[in-house]
């Protein structure tokens, strides 16, 4: 699904929701609650995907994936494992989709250049960049939604959470990739010379507002106002240092329709009445049997139609925190199997198209099979414990 298609399945979608309110299905009461809620969770989005997208313009991924590399000494294991940190780090803070989207053709540029075989690289990306989306508020738009239901608790108390989930999610991430690539991932190659640098000033002005960012995004303020302020400080930069690089694309128009007409279509749903079917397929309880039914459920869900969509048919019977982090962890690092579990996978194949590696959606649903429910299992098994 390319970008016009996703903004007219949103433009429908908010149709149907104008639709609902002006019909009374949806009370206008209700309409404008979601709206509230909403609101914050878009403009973090807007403004983290301009930082990315003007970091990425700027150099600031292949530098650090060149250092990776030199880092490496030659070993190509080394690499990628720390490709694996450096997805797990650029999902965590700067959220899954700058992940499908910008770093993936960076490593894949990478592994070229270092003529090492490209799959490995862009399976750990597509797969961290769902798994790892679980330690932080603004790793996930799920996340963003759940925090606020969870009644404000901050990054801390949200890590404090899902950090015990987050880090088996990634832990076991690394080890299905490594068993499912460990033969193209052996031996040793010579460090391609890093690439040249077109403007390092603006290389070092963009990655200081990334560094500075990144802490502010768990200090206790609300994401959206330091993503924004970063947002604002760079756009100024380049508007004064290179302005044919700013245009209106930067902006993830396609994004903020779909997730606008999601937000009303789920919410009239629920005036229509969905939880009574969502309930019975998610139990109560929280058990250890119980909350892998909740994120069983989630994952499946969101494996057949969309993980946000998923998210908010399901939020509403995960009633307590342990309950609630299951459903993320169903809907984060379930979406493995089919390509429109999740928004990032549509855009991860569509830049490993752009660049010319072709992975089969037979192959990625088959090692999806194995995967997903695997790294679900498992990742609840703390939250049992916590419960």
């Amino acid at each position: 699904m390319d970008a016009v298609k996703l903004a007219l399945v949103g433009a429908v979608l908010l149709l149907l929701g104008g639709a609902a309110v002006v019909s009374g299905v949806l009370p206008v009461s209700d309409a404008l609650a979601v709206a509230d809620r909403v609101w914050p969770v878009l403009l973090f989005v807007v403004a983290v995907t301009v930082v990315a997208e003007l970091a990425a313009i700027a150099g600031v991924f292949d530098a650090a994936a060149a250092r990776l590399s030199r880092w490496s000494r030659g070993r190509t294991v080394v690499l990628w494992l720390l490709v694996v940190a450096l997805a797990a780090v650029s999902t965590t803070f700067l959220s899954l989709d700058t992940t499908a989207v910008l770093l993936t053709p960076v490593v894949i540029a990478v592994a070229r250049a270092n003529h090492l075989p490209p799959l490995p690289f862009a399976f750990t990306t597509v797969w961290l960049a769902n798994t790892a989306s679980l330690l932080l508020p603004v790793s996930n738009l799920t996340n963003l939604l759940a925090e606020h239901r969870l009644g404000g608790i901050g990054a801390v108390g949200f890590a404090m959470l899902l950090g015990p989930s987050a880090l088996v999610a990634v832990l076991a991430t690394t080890a299905l990739l490594w068993v499912l690539h460990r033969r193209a991932l052996r031996g040793r190659f010579d460090p391609a010379p890093p690439p040249r640098v077109a403007d390092r000033q603006q290389l070092v002005v963009a990655a200081s507002v990334v560094l500075v960012l990144l802490p502010l995004l768990v200090s206790g303020l609300p994401p959206w106002m330091p993503a924004l302020a970063a947002a604002v400080v760079l756009t100024a930069y380049m508007a004064w240092r290179s302005p044919r690089v700013l245009h209106p694309g930067l902006v993830p128009w396609s994004l903020l329709v779909f997730a606008s007409g999601l937000f009303l279509a789920v919410a009239a749903l629920e005036s229509l009445g969905s939880g009574a079917v969502v309930g019975a397929a998610a139990g109560t309880g929280e058990g250890l049997t119980d909350l892998w039914r909740l994120a069983g459920a989630g994952m499946l869900a969101a494996n057949a139609v969309d993980n946000l969509p998923a998210y908010l048919a399901f939020e509403s019977v995960a009633d307590s925190p342990v309950r609630l982090a299951a459903l993320l962890v169903g809907v984060n690092a379930g979406p493995l199997i089919t390509p429109w579990a999740s928004l990032a996978t549509l855009l991860w194949h569509q830049r490993l198209r752009a660049v010319g590696v072709d992975v089969p959606w037979r192959r990625y649903m088959l090692a999806g099979l194995v995967a997903a429910p695997i790294v679900v299992g498992l990742s609840v098994i703390p939250l049992a414990a916590l419960a």
